[in-house]
């Protein structure tokens, strides 16, 4: 039978030389890197070039150490970053660090996990280097999100389930009352939220009063893409009891929406989630 589609037969040829990021990484020059959702081996390649060229590299915490022992030994190494709302230093401290380091003619990576764009304030620290005249390179990385989701079979979007998909933060500016959360409540998009275990019981409250059904599945990764990670599910109106009677600690992100239901079918087929399952 003829196929009304022509194939074409190309010969494969291996590039002349090996596939690298480019760029160079100057010194007096600051990386914002994205570290990823949690494992080492889903840095990208330019995110691994910048880690083995650093003179100094500032990091926060929760990051994986395999992925800062890809550093240089003679990288210095500063924990910056902040736990459970506990500052190591404040940002604007954070900031003028990464200037003067620049200026001192180092290569200065600054680690972020997931994506530096992503509730990261990464945005924060571009506009202070701008501001001081240092040069200063992003280098993406997969978000939590969606290394939550590949990790534990959640698809964000679907066409039976979700036309859409909003992040938001669990975190308020100092002064605010309430979260927006007007925006979100529509049953065909799922919503993922980050930093958002302390404010559980609120953030299930505010989606219920805005009219997000009370039987609503919400799913909770914690410790995405390792090997402590852990996915439980429940409703939306039963969040923070589930967050509570679990333990479940930060890192973890918060999944609402009706694409949580595919969880369970999908991750008898995934061998990660089959290997967590039975630890």
């Amino acid at each position: 039978m003829n196929s009304p589609y022509q194939v074409l037969h190309t010969p494969l040829v291996p590039p002349e030389k090996p596939i690298i990021p480019g760029g160079e990484f100057r010194p007096g020059s600051v990386a914002l890197v994205g570290a990823g959702p949690g494992a080492a081996d889903l840095l990208t390649l330019r995110a691994l070039q910048r880690l083995q060229q650093a003179d100094v590299v500032l990091y926060d915490h929760l990051l994986d150490s395999s992925i800062l022992a890809l550093a240089p030994a003679t990288a210095e190494r500063l924990c910056v970053g902040k736990r459970a709302s506990r500052h190591s230093l404040p940002q604007a401290d954070i900031n003028q660090l990464l200037v003067n380091l620049a200026r001192q003619g180092r290569r200065v990576v600054r680690l972020k996990g997931g994506d530096p764009l992503l509730f990261g304030r990464g945005g924060e620290e571009m506009e202070a280097l701008a501001t001081a005249g240092i040069p200063c390179e992003v280098v993406p990385g997969i978000s939590a999100a969606l290394g939550a989701a590949a990790s534990a079979g959640l698809p964000l979007t679907h066409r039976d389930y979700a036309q859409g998909c909003s992040f938001v933060t669990g975190h308020r500016r100092q002064g605010q009352q309430t979260l927006d959360w007007t925006r979100h409540c529509t049953p065909e998009q799922t919503i993922v939220v980050y930093m958002g275990l302390g404010e559980a019981a609120s953030i299930a409250s505010q989606l219920l009063a805005h009219g997000r059904a009370a039987d609503t599945p919400v799913a909770v990764v914690e410790n995405a893409c390792s090997a402590q990670q852990r996915c439980l599910c429940g409703t939306l109106q039963h969040l923070a009891t589930l967050i509570e009677k679990e333990h479940i600690s930060a890192p973890a992100l918060l999944v609402i929406g009706q694409i949580v239901t595919l969880h369970q079918k999908l991750q008898a087929y995934m061998p990660q989630q089959r290997a967590a399952a039975s630890s």
